[in-house]
């Protein structure tokens, strides 16, 4: 199947655009006209993984940490990227987009602690999709500016086309030496009637609607203000909370044991008496932490934490939970797993059987 097949699917399972802004996700390497016929599931695309796609003939690697994250300089031999890109197979990340979405690493923590009702501990912030244009069109115009406007991409709103807003005014204008103004005379101060139109525009046509409202506008400089239009929220965020009954904490860290498979967990701060609240985080959960303590988490289920975020969550008397960074994260990848194959069943999908965290306890 084409790979361009894929993508789509893991875009509506996970959609990039939620990602963090400092993320690397999507399409790493390859083509997305290639045909893929196995893909590999994995946190990391260490030497191990790429040798066991090798065995498997995987020619789609879908890494959920970037295995480009920033910018580099060089990709030489031994690489693993490198060695995929010379064999022809696409490697893709989903990373902070799978976080946040439903079903995903964070939903999955939420799960294992047997939260019911969850919210985002915080909201994403959406990026912008539309700009309002707003222009300034003599009465007789206003049609034809406006058709030429929403010919060329504006003006839709949901199942809605030809959308536009238009209310009465005046205009001012003087208009210098060797200007030929469709209104008045040149070298004099001017008032026109005019209709101050206004439309949205998706950011993808942005150029297009600005020259089609040039051609058709019937001023020499038409002038008109482009405004970026914010994204409201949609309940889409990173990290969980929610509350579930009472429960003793000692209960809390078998389940969580048990969820992820985990013989051992990093814990600070009580660990007698019950927790109610509950919030997690899959990865490095510092940057959350504040957001947990301000919604009074009992319970904090992270991957990692430094030394002194810890000493304040236990100095706010609350339990923090590590699991080590990549062990918060790999059991969800059964979930993805399952979800692209339900999407692209013609896809031979495995998840890897060497990846690991780094880190073990003896």
């Amino acid at each position: 199947m084409n790979l361009s097949e894929v993508i789509d699917a893991l875009e509506a399972i996970a959609p990039t655009r939620y990602a963090e802004s400092w993320d690397n996700v999507g399409l790493l390497a390859g083509d997305p006209m290639q045909d893929v016929r196995s893909a590999m599931i994995t946190i990391d695309y260490t030497g191990e993984v790429a040798e066991e796609a090798r065995a498997a003939k995987s020619d789609l690697i879908i890494a959920y940490h970037p295995p480009i994250f920033s910018a580099i300089k060089r990709l030489n031999a031994g690489h693993p990227v490198f060695d995929a890109i010379r064999r022809g197979v696409a490697v893709y990340s989903p990373h902070t987009a799978w976080d946040v979405a439903t079903g995903g690493t964070n939903d999955f923590l939420a799960n294992v602690v047997g939260l019911g009702e969850r919210s985002p501990l915080r909201l994403c912030d959406v990026k912008s999709t539309h700009h309002k244009l707003v222009t300034f069109v003599p009465e007789e115009h206003v049609e034809k500016v406006a058709q030429a406007l929403f010919n060329a991409g504006a003006g839709r709103i949901g199942r809605y086309s030809s959308c536009s807003f238009r209310s009465p005014g005046t205009g001012t204008f003087f208009g210098e030496e060797g200007t030929h103004p469709v209104v008045g005379c040149s070298r004099k101060l001017e008032a026109a009637p005019e209709i101050r139109l206004e439309t949205i525009v998706p950011n993808s046509a942005i150029e297009a609607v600005i020259a089609a409202l040039r051609a058709a506008h019937p001023y020499e400089e038409a002038a008109f203000d482009l405004n970026v239009l914010a994204a409201p929220p949609d309940g889409v965020g990173f990290g969980r909370i929610g509350t579930i009954a009472p429960t003793p904490r000692a209960q809390l860290l078998d389940r969580i044991k048990r969820g992820l498979g985990l013989d051992h967990l990093l814990v600070v701060g009580p660990i007698d008496g019950d927790a109610q609240t509950i919030a997690c985080c899959a990865g490095a959960g510092a940057d959350l932490l504040n957001d947990a303590i301000s919604r009074k988490a009992d319970l904090y289920l992270t991957g990692e934490m430094r030394h002194h975020d810890a000493l304040r969550a236990a100095a706010m008397g609350m339990t923090a939970v590590c699991t080590l960074h990549s062990n918060s994260e790999r059991a969800s990848l059964t979930l993805l797993r399952d979800r692209l194959r339900e999407k692209v069943p013609e896809l031979a999908v495995q998840l890897s059987q060497s990846d690991r965290d780094p880190f073990s306890v003896r």
